[in-house]
């Protein structure tokens, strides 16, 4: 005879865990007012490296993993974050990143122009250092236009390290570049190791935040490893086939440069630098020298090749953008071309 669930009595009733816990959900979470501060420098298979109390007694390198409230928001080297738990620093310690302090600056990349997917590289810097060989291997002028691209929309300086001057004059490139003021430091490489320039660029270093950027085999882990001693940056060399180098470093490092003068940001060697994540509309200003030019033409101007009454082509023409004119109004139009073709806005 069946029965009714009156008929139960409690030894009877078989109740099903709960898989999370029995404490009762709430949207309340936890503000960790006791968390520390670090400086992420480092992330490695889910895992953070971070630097606390930098500069002090009581500096340490604390690994981290990242707390579930955080969701899939990138943390990334240069990022300030909140720890939590075991933040001592010993050997098999492990804290939690709670939060992300408000970031100063966010450099982030696409894998190309049609990709719009945002890939972040480093937070916080305040200066980007573009590092590039003058020879072997020979240096891609449009390849600093979309850094300079990047930095500009990220609100971050830009320095351009020009290496290997033994190898080749550096005037002819930076020709190009002079109307827009962007300024440099030449390194070449003694017989004897020594790299002459090397004090110059400490000096624009110190006190900043920097991130290098740079093809592999262009001498940026030559120049880490002289301005921070003991960091032993691998370095690559350049094949002999393609003309380009190795990658050698494989994840991003944020190293502390010497007497407390600041950070430097080592990125590894990328070769492409995509710029899907870009408005449109803020493509030209980033050309500072064709953003003047552009002034002189008529309302609405598009500024491509096919633009009715541009005065671009004509100024340009003229060499009121000095040698390198043509050249910089080429690589803008092709990026503008790709970059409005990716907006939903302009279709």
């Amino acid at each position: 005879m069946s029965r009714s669930l009156r008929d139960y009595d409690e030894a009877d009733v078989r109740v099903r865990p709960n898989r999370r816990g029995s404490r009762p959900r709430t949207k309340d979470r936890p503000k960790h007012e006791d968390a520390i501060t670090g400086r992420v420098i480092s992330v490695d298979r889910g895992r953070w490296r971070t630097v606390v109390a930098a500069g002090t007694p009581h500096e340490r390198t604390v690994t981290a993993m990242r707390a579930r409230e955080l969701g899939r928001s990138p943390v990334v080297p240069g990022d300030l974050v909140g720890l939590v738990g075991d933040t001592t620093g010993r050997d098999g310690s492990l804290a939690r990143i709670v939060r992300i302090q408000e970031r100063s600056s966010f450099l982030r990349r696409s894998a190309d122009d049609d990709d719009s997917t945002e890939r972040p590289l480093v937070a916080n810097v305040d200066l980007m250092v573009m590092v590039t060989a003058v020879a072997d291997p020979e240096p891609r002028g449009g390849m600093i236009d979309r850094r300079l691209v990047a930095a500009y929309v990220a609100g971050i300086d830009a320095l351009l390290v020009l290496t290997k001057a033994d190898l080749r004059s550096p005037e002819e490139f930076l020709r190009s570049y002079a109307p827009l003021g962007l300024e440099h430091v030449i390194t070449r490489q003694d017989a004897d190791g020594s790299i002459v320039g090397l004090q110059e660029l400490q000096e624009r270093l110190s006190g900043r935040v920097s991130v290098l950027i740079g093809h592999s085999g262009v001498g940026k882990s030559t120049l880490l490893n002289a301005l921070v001693p003991g960091t032993d940056r691998a370095i690559g060399d350049v094949n002999d086939v393609t003309g380009r180098g190795r990658h050698t470093s494989s994840s991003a490092l944020a190293m502390q440069l010497p007497d407390g003068g600041g950070w430097a940001i080592d990125t590894p060697g990328v070769r492409s630098f995509g710029l899907g994540h870009v408005d449109p509309d803020e493509l030209l200003d980033a050309f500072a020298d064709l953003a003047v030019l552009a002034e002189s033409c008529p309302r609405g101007c598009t500024h491509l090749e096919d633009a009715p009454d541009c005065a671009l082509d004509g100024l340009v023409e003229a060499g009121e953008a000095g040698s390198a004119g043509p050249a910089r109004l080429l690589s803008y139009r092709r990026l503008a071309v790709t970059l409005r073709r990716n907006d939903p806005w302009d279709l």
